[in-house]
């Protein structure tokens, strides 16, 4: 399996760590020369950490702990690609590290069921089959799945609680019950001889959760009075002041907006894996009489999950299938569907677009966007938005409505926990530069000492003992492209021609050649995808044509029949007549035959 974006994983680690290194916050030891051996055994007092993902970035969550030896995984996520990365499904992390120490890698630790942390795990243990240990709907959501990869069969699930403690080599991990918008969320508390290291996971302090579960701040202020070492926390939220609002707050919305729809059918679009957020508009769809469809593949295995693990509670007869809608006045209708992110796929944007086949936008929808735009999607969200209005559709998107809550801490949520735990390192994790740095600066405020605040990168390995951070030599990291089956097979160069493509499109030289004259007895034809239409562009084909048959003229040799020459010499003069007729640079593609 391909592990990154240019062919070689470890010569991409090797350039993209060169050129972007982490840095400390304050001092740390300075690395070892080059050639050092990473491998060398640690020191019996020291824990390692290798960050393969999460840092700097959004998504695809991944951190390594080591200590003497051993080590274990926390959390395999995925990243959504961006606009950038034409045709890409998901960017997973690159395993190039973990298979270099498959045999003291003793299992994988799961901190919640969010796609960013449980959505690379099939692609992992393809490569590496290893216990994988996390709380009951986790473990539901991780089995679909690997149950879609064909995995699931010999896949080594363990289903824990919070409280539970598991051995994995010379660490004991306790898994900590933690607030966040999917239940049976934990952080971690990790110890060993080395010392304790306490990872939130996502987090927030839902002090009125949907669950009634609270999060468990006497057990995390308990390890923080025996001493923690080091604090590895949520770094989402750091710029927000304040604490984040309890999702009981949401419910209260819904059942206003839901009454102010009258007889309008209600839409509500939300994250596919928020089940609390499902549980308040069925909670609320059941008080007022409402049936319930949802639309969505993601969101519909979510609910078939979450009730039959008894996450979800739902009322006989409530549910109905999207085919049954038309069997429904619009006043006694609400649908859930996916794309509250403005995702192209997804079943809002297609019914925005007119092109879902089941449901269709009237003048009488109510539709209300249940998410905060994660950032880069504010503009693919608002063409939605507009789509929906230009149907003459009622669109509920705004803050100022509160249908949304974060899951993750704000700045004092995150400051009590710092309290609470009084760890002598610290080191913000889940998030780009921003939220780290910012983080960091919280961290101060508190009493930690910048020399003993670490913000790191993606590829970066430390050690961590009594005496500090000591920042070893970079691991291979970076991304992996998934498209379609292919894992990746997809790097720059590919993506290269896709953007060229899309932004020029392509012109397609066919030519067929004599063998024995060097005639050309057949073309060249010329055939345009995305650059000109051919019958509004005579002219310019024919010169195009004209010119590729005085080049293949000029460059075929019967005798030596060099045709790399003649296609880098049809590339390379027909991009440039083009560009200098057309100000575009097209991809050109010669295809020669001989008869």
């Amino acid at each position: 399996m391909a592990k990154s974006n240019t062919g070689s994983a470890a010569a991409a680690a090797g350039k993209r760590n060169s050129a972007r290194r982490a840095f400390a916050y304050g001092k740390v030891t300075k690395k070892p020369a080059a050639g050092s051996k990473r491998t060398q055994k640690a020191k019996k007092d020291n824990i390692r950490i290798a960050f393969l993902g999460g840092m700097n970035e959004i998504g695809k969550n991944m951190t390594l702990f080591e200590y003497a030896g051993d080590m274990f995984l926390v959390d395999c996520g995925l990243a959504f690609p961006g606009v950038e990365l034409l045709g890409v499904d998901s960017v997973i992390p690159d395993f190039t590290f973990v298979e270099q120490n498959a045999d003291k890698i003793k299992g994988i630790v799961v901190t919640h069921g969010h796609e960013d942390h449980i959505g690379g795990i099939p692609y992992l243990l393809k490569v590496l089959n290893i216990p994988v240990y996390s709380t009951r709907l986790t473990i539901g959501l991780i089995k679909g799945k690997l149950q879609e990869h064909g995995i699931l069969n010999r896949a080594k699930l363990r289903e824990v609680k919070p409280g539970d403690k598991v051995k994995l080599g010379k660490f004991t991990v306790e898994f900590i019950h933690v607030n966040h918008s999917i239940p049976d969320a934990v952080g971690l508390a990790i110890s060993c001889a080395g010392g304790t290291v306490i990872h939130t996971g996502d987090f927030k302090i839902d002090t009125t959760p949907v669950d009634g579960d609270m999060i468990n701040l006497s057990r995390f202020s308990e390890y923080g009075s025996k001493g923690v070492l080091a604090l590895l926390q949520d770094s989402t939220n750091a710029e927000r002041p304040g604490y984040s609002m309890s999702e009981r707050k949401v419910g209260e919305s819904f059942l206003n907006l839901f009454r102010k729809a009258g007889k309008r059918r209600i839409v509500v679009a939300t994250f596919a894996s928020n089940i609390h957020r499902v549980q308040q508009i069925i909670d609320v769809a059941k008080h007022l009489r409402r049936k319930v469809a949802v639309v969505g593949r993601s969101l519909e295995n979510l609910v078939q999950v979450g009730e039959e693990l008894g996450y979800l509670n739902v009322p006989d007869n409530i549910l109905i299938s999207i085919d049954e809608i038309r069997n429904h006045s619009d006043e006694k209708l609400v649908i859930i569907t996916t794309g509250s992110q403005g995702e192209p796929m997804s079943a809002l944007t297609k019914i925005a677009n007119g092109e879902h086949k089941k449901v269709t936008a009237s003048p009488n929808d109510y539709v209300i966007i249940s998410a905060t735009p994660i950032p880069g999607n504010e503009k693919m969200v608002g063409n939605v938005v507009n789509e929906l209005m230009k149907r003459s559709v009622e669109v509920i998107y705004e803050k100022m409505y509160e249908v949304h809550v974060s899951g993750h801490a704000c700045q004092e949520e995150q400051k009590l926990m710092m309290g609470l735990i009084k760890p002598k390192f610290f080191i913000p994790v889940h998030g780009e530069q921003k939220h780290l740095r910012k983080h960091a600066s919280l961290a101060e405020t508190m009493g930690i000492g910048k020399k003993n605040i670490f913000v790191g990168d993606i590829g970066n390995y430390i050690e961590i003992s009594d005496k500090g951070i000591k920042q070893l030599e970079d691991v291979p990291s970076g991304e992996v492209y998934v498209d379609g089956y292919g894992v990746g097979d997809v790097g720059n160069i590919v993506l290269k021609d896709r953007k060229r493509l899309a932004a020029d499109g392509i012109i397609i030289i066919v030519a067929t050649i004599d063998s024995e004259t060097g005639d050309v007895i057949s073309g060249p034809d010329i055939v345009s995808r995305g650059f000109v239409y051919v019958r509004e562009s005579e002219e310019l084909i024919n010169s195009v044509r004209d010119r590729a048959l005085h080049i293949i003229d000029e460059t075929y040799n019967s005798r030596y029949r060099d045709w790399n020459s003649i296609k880098t010499a049809l590339r390379d003069e027909i991009s440039h007549m083009l560009y200098e007729k057309t100000k575009r640079s097209p991809m050109i593609l010669p295809i020669i035959m001989e008869v």
